[in-house]
């Protein structure tokens, strides 16, 4: 069975801190969820790691679908949770109904993820009123990058601060089951966090809340255009792929690869028919 919105929110309750990553192919899931990760987000950040986009704008619906679908097939246990990308729940309650149930009814996810506080409030509300649960996310909201003049660090005037704890606020009162921080001062979520009833899960957040999140690529080493200050780097994976790739090619170029076990035998007496059958024509 699949990690439920309810023992999310009984980490919070026991205090318990959670890990959550990123994943979107079939066999990097698969191995998150055989790890025990409790929840797997298909952030939209597959435009920046795996599609190569500049920010995460440009990704779709159909792209988060695509992704999602592998995902799910890769996991058993985690709670599968889908991004909804730029401008899919922005214009119209409808319109963002119909997107995040293609997430849970095409998708097969269990939960979708939305970037805003008070302005999305409505929306969240229409969605766990229809039985869709939702994951916020406030602070630096990537789809946003515009509007924020880049990937700034959110929340630390007293104005942005309290708008942000008034965001989580609107947030919990909708019905959201927990809330992604983004790229806030420390001080700032840990605060927002013994304020609401909810989980928090940061990132670039510091340590004071309930869970964390990290994207896989950034976790592993993979992405290497740039890191993030608050990527937790556990290995260098791009560094070995590029090592088993070049010595790949040495062993193609000088004959050792590949070698015998790495072929199929057939009955000699069948390709000498053949060579006889050849040679004679």
């Amino acid at each position: 069975m699949r990690t439920t919105v309810q023992q999310v929110k009984d980490y919070k309750a026991r205090g318990e801190r959670f890990a959550m990553l990123t994943a979107y192919d079939y066999s990097t899931a698969k191995i998150i969820d055989a790890a025990g990760i409790p929840i797997i987000l298909v952030g939209d950040s597959l435009g920046t790691v795996v599609l190569g986009y500049e920010s995460t704008i440009p990704v779709t619906m159909d792209d988060m679908i695509h992704h999602t679908k592998a995902v799910v097939r890769g996991s058993s246990k985690a709670m599968v949770v889908g991004d909804m990308p730029f401008m899919t729940y922005h214009i119209t309650i409808e319109e963002t109904m119909r997107n995040a149930a293609r997430f849970i009814q095409e998708a097969g996810a269990q939960a979708v993820k939305l970037e805003g506080g008070i302005t999305i409030a409505d929306k969240v509300k229409k969605l766990v009123d229809c039985g869709i649960p939702v994951m916020g996310h406030i602070g630096l909201t990537p789809q946003s990058v515009n509007q924020l003049s880049g990937y700034r660090v959110q929340g630390r005037t007293p104005e942005a601060a309290r708008r942000l704890l008034a965001d989580a606020r609107a947030l919990e009162a909708a019905g959201a089951f927990a809330i992604v921080l983004e790229t806030m001062p420390s001080e700032l979520s840990a605060y927002i966090t013994s304020r609401i009833n909810i989980p928090t899960i940061g990132i670039g957040a510091g340590p004071g809340c309930d869970g964390q999140v990290q994207v896989i690529s950034d976790l592993l080493g993979l992405f290497t255009d740039f890191v993030p200050k608050h990527a937790g780097r556990y290995d260098k994976l791009a560094d070995e792929i590029a090592e088993a790739v070049t010595t790949y090619a040495s062993d193609v170029k000088s004959g050792v690869f590949p070698a015998a076990e790495h072929g199929f035998d057939m009955n000699e007496a069948v390709i000498e028919d053949l060579r006889r059958e050849d040679e004679s024509t």
